[in-house]
Formats: structure tokens, C-alpha cells, sequence
């Protein structure tokens, strides 16, 4: 089993109380718009990261991340990328490669809106945690926190800031 700390759009911005939550799990994924490396690199001393970049990230940050981040873990096939929409609506870039190999759990950040999702369509749960910076129209800082044991998401927990 894994602790899971899902997290998007953070604009450069890392406190005391992400690191925090991202002490208490085994891995926290970043659905990109880092801004600065100083983010991921925080939270690589706590916890090991998966991240991919957004519209927002610099040469340095494609470099360090990839686009799109699909991997297996807990026997869940997982595929994290920042803008890729949610079922019904994924972004045209991902369409077609979603709907011929869906994955499991598709995650993306770039709206600042969280959202949980089932697509009946492709049998896949699709997360996007909203933002956790301080930059963008959202009124509350939110993130994800679940467990992952074997193909099934346990303990699904909303995290809010106001």
C-alpha cells in the first residue's frame, strides 16, 4: 500500500503545511505548473516525487519533468499530464491515446478546479486537485490525499486552505 499526496498548479509557492502533509506519505505527484524548482526540490527532501511540467514552467523544469508521467504502481496504471481536460472533454493533445490504452487513474491540473471524477466510458477515475499556490482566480488551496493497495484508491481525502 501507498500514501498518496496529489497536488497541481503550485506557481512557485511551497509552505510549511504542503511539506507537512508531504512528510506524512510515500510519494507526492505534481500535475505541473511548478514554477520554480525550489518547489520540487522542498518536497524531494521529504517525500519522493512524480511530477510533470505545465503551460507555465520553464526550460529548466521541462528538463527536470516530462509532458505526460504514465507509470504502474500498486499494479494501477496511472498517467499524469497538466492539461488534458477531464471525460467528456479530454484536451485534443491526449484524446485519441486515452480512448485506445486508457489507464486507470488519469490525473491533470491547469484549471484550479478540483475535480473527482469516474469515466464510465473508458472505466478510468480521473483527479485533478486544484491548486495549492497563492496565484490564480481559486479562492481555496486544495490538494488530494489517498492510498493506493493494489488497483484500488482507499481513503480519497479532500485538503483545503483557505
Amino acid at each position: 500500500m501507498k500514501k498518496i499526496l496529489l497536488l497541481s498548479d503550485t506557481h512557485s509557492y511551497i509552505d510549511s503545511k504542503i511539506i507537512e502533509y508531504a512528510n506524512k506519505v510515500d510519494e507526492v505527484w505534481h500535475a505541473g505548473d511548478i514554477g520554480d524548482l525550489k518547489v520540487t526540490d522542498a518536497i524531494s527532501e521529504v517525500a519522493k516525487i512524480r511530477a510533470v511540467y505545465g503551460n507555465i514552467d520553464n526550460l529548466k523544469i521541462r528538463q527536470e519533468f516530462p509532458l505526460n508521467n504514465r507509470f504502474i504502481i500498486e499494479e494501477l496504471d496511472v498517467w499524469i499530464t497538466h492539461i488534458g481536460g477531464y471525460p467528456n472533454r479530454y484536451s485534443k493533445a491526449i484524446r485519441e491515446e486515452i480512448k485506445t490504452n486508457p489507464p486507470n487513474l488519469f490525473i491533470s491540473g491547469h484549471s484550479h478546479i478540483l475535480k473527482v471524477m469516474r469515466d464510465t466510458k473508458l472505466d478510468l477515475l480521473h483527479m485533478n486537485p486544484g491548486a495549492i499556490g497563492i496565484h490564480g482566480f481559486h479562492k481555496v488551496r486544495t490538494m488530494l490525499r489517498f492510498e493506493i493497495d493494489s488497483k484500488q484508491i482507499k481513503s480519497l481525502e479532500v485538503i483545503e486552505f483557505p
